[in-house]
């Protein structure tokens, strides 16, 4: 199907009947339902899957954040052939509406005009029910960030409760986890062929609800959600909590697509909408080729909002992207806060040089375009390459982590493949200035001995926007630990290395350091360690990250049990939003406003002597 105008530049795809009637369909083939306003562009998920399906064959509309207290933007486009896809968007709908403190979000950035309240709380399972209660038994498939993330059991940090699976809870037919294409394409293609939707139970990177477990050969079980339940009848907290830890320390090492078991985890027989007794998920996905990477970013997209959103302002999270280029996916950084290696996978996968120069090529074409790429980069911008030779025969390692505590002796250190990429990029005519803003591992760069010192040379005359963003997390050698993160004293030597590299090219440059506060691993004690450590370097944050327990996170499993799942180690975890304030008002103590709660922090902490004027103090 053809899905470009008359003048041969790319159309969107269709989110009316009128724009159905211009390429002459009478139906869809899929309605994909989001949460996010529509922007065609690859870095959300809607242009991303949309374009794909498009590309082999099949009609795709977009119903771009419907109103979900009523059937008619639904049923704008009529009922599909072959089913509707479902997400919230590029974020958890909660995460995306709440802060740390649980306090409304005043902005969105995915909505137009940043206009908040435009999807409903838990937007995939609200979707979800105005879609059954529409077209009944349509074969209905989620995915995106909070199918992907909230696929088992899992703690709930908005209802600080445990909630089943966003399968079982959505009565959706499959759950694609991941980022998806694969899984997306094989099974429109099964649908195609006339398979109901319940008989599609091999796609890898998928879950479903069975019947029973007779058709795996082998599987991990997990606890199931009668022993994770604190309410069940023989259920207590702990015995939840320690369950929950079981579960997570069961789910982790069989994350990977070589050497990884299907995991099934057990709900009660006749639970509402379960439609069957286990949840199974299978494999993840193959790590897609570097020819399918290519051909999946240089799909025909407009890269602009859609025209409906003018109005408004259009919709603010594109100016973050517009002008910079995904060049990989993946992240083997594995840090214990983030489920990027849970969602993308922690093997590397990445665009060919020839695909990235032809698109920043693309962008130097563009209306608007000034001369400057903002990022070449991927989660980590100097992860262009798997770990090691090994992930891609035998998987990433079980029970080791590539970066934590020490760089493994088989990593491959090399940044010689992104500086090549770099060179090529800044000589594209147009192009005056290539940054990378994608955030660096600057213990990669460290491991990578002289070789990592050229390329921050490199980096730091050709590619560096007056500030290089860089995220040590902590001061704390115990939060660090927790945070599966390295020591800070490896931070200090980057930043010495930094700071004389811009002194010898004789540039005005600096470090900015991201840190988090409240993590689990971090009382008070630890946030004073953090708050000396920030005032050492001379620098107050603006705003300070509060820690999120977001599902799918190893430090989720922590902040809920109390434990380490691993080593059964009691974490310190901060619940009480007064704790949390004072840890924020520490790191940010040069701020008169937080005087009073920093002096109340320090009192507290037995830190008298950090109060008053001089050397050494932190606040007056």
């Amino acid at each position: 199907m053809s899905g470009t105008a008359k003048d041969s530049r790319p159309a969107f795809l269709p989110v009316s009947r009128a724009d159905m009637e211009a390429r002459g369909w009478s139906e869809l083939d899929f309605l994909f339902v989001t949460g996010d306003a529509y922007v065609d562009h690859p870095s959300f998920a809607m242009a991303l899957i949309g374009r794909l399906l498009e590309r082999r064959g099949w009609r795709v509309g977009i119903a771009a954040q419907p109103d979900w207290r009523n059937r008619e933007d639904f049923l704008v486009m009529g009922r599909p052939r072959l089913g509707v896809l479902v997400g919230a968007g590029n974020l958890d709908s909660m995460l995306g509406k709440l802060t740390a403190g649980r306090k409304a979000r005043r902005t969105d950035a995915y909505s137009p005009g940043g206009a908040a309240g435009r999807r409903p709380d838990r937007a995939t399972i609200v979707y979800c029910q105005k879609i059954r209660e529409i077209w009944g038994d349509i074969p209905l498939i989620i995915g995106g960030v909070e199918a992907s993330l909230r696929r088992f059991a899992h703690y709930d940090y908005w209802s600080d409760s445990l909630r089943r699976s966003i399968l079982i809870d959505s009565q959706a037919d499959l759950l694609v986890y991941g980022m998806g294409e694969l899984q997306i394409a094989e099974i429109a293609r099964l649908l195609d062929e006339g398979y109901p939707a319940e008989a599609i139970r091999e796609v890898r990177g998928t879950c479903c609800v069975a019947g029973g477990t007779e058709h795996l050969e082998a599987f991990v079980e997990l606890p199931s959600w009668e022993d994770l339940d604190p309410g069940a009848p023989s259920g207590t907290p702990e015995k939840a909590r320690r369950a929950f830890a079981a579960m997570f320390r069961a789910i982790a090492p069989e994350q990977d697509p070589i050497r990884g078991k299907p995991l099934v985890q057990r709900y009660g027989a006749g639970g509402q909408g379960a439609r069957g007794k286990f949840l199974v998920q299978l494999p993840p996905a193959r790590p897609l080729s570097e020819a399918e990477m290519d051909e999946l970013y240089e799909l025909p997209y407009t890269r602009e909002w859609h025209p409906m959103y003018d109005a408004a302002g259009g919709v603010p999270a594109l100016s973050e992207v517009k002008w910079s280029v995904t060049g990989h996916r993946g992240c083997f950084g594995s840090c214990a806060f983030c489920a990027i290696h849970a969602h993308q996978g922690r093997i590397v996968q990445a665009r060919s040089h020839d695909s990235v120069l032809r698109e920043i090529g693309l962008l130097t074409r563009m209306k608007g375009f000034k001369g400057y790429i903002h990022d070449i980069g991927g989660p980590t911008a100097n992860f262009r390459r798997p770990a090691c030779p090994d992930q891609l025969r035998r998987g990433a390692c079980k029970h080791r982590e590539c970066l934590f505590p020490e760089p493994c002796g088989r990593l491959d250190t090399s940044h010689a493949d992104f500086l090549a990429l770099l060179r090529k990029a800044r000589a594209v005519k147009g192009v005056k200035k290539v940054f990378v803003r994608s955030g660096l591992r600057y213990d990669y760069l460290m491991a990578d001995g002289e070789r990592g010192r050229e390329f921050l040379t490199e980096l730091c005359r050709h590619h560096v926007s007056g500030q290089l963003k860089v995220a040590p997390e902590h001061a704390s050698a115990a939060v660090l630990r927790v945070m599966r993160k390295g020591d800070i004293g490896l931070y200090r030597k980057f930043a010495g290395l930094y700071r004389k590299i811009n002194e010898k090219l004789g540039m005005r440059q600096y470090l900015v350091p991201y840190f988090m506060t409240s993590h689990p691993g971090a009382g008070l004690a630890e946030a004073v360690e953090l708050a000396q450590f920030a005032a050492e370097l001379g620098f107050c944050p603006e705003q300070a990250q509060d820690f999120i327990p977001t599902p799918g996170s190893l430090s989720t499993c922590m902040y809920y049990t109390g434990t380490d799942p691993f080593t059964g180690e009691a974490v310190t975890v901060v619940r009480g939003d007064r704790e949390r304030r004072m840890q924020r008002a520490l790191l940010q103590h040069r701020m008169p406003k937080n005087h009073a709660l920093a002096r109340e922090a320090l009192l507290k902490a037995g830190r008298k002597d950090l109060i008053g004027r001089g050397a050494g103090k932190l606040i007056p």
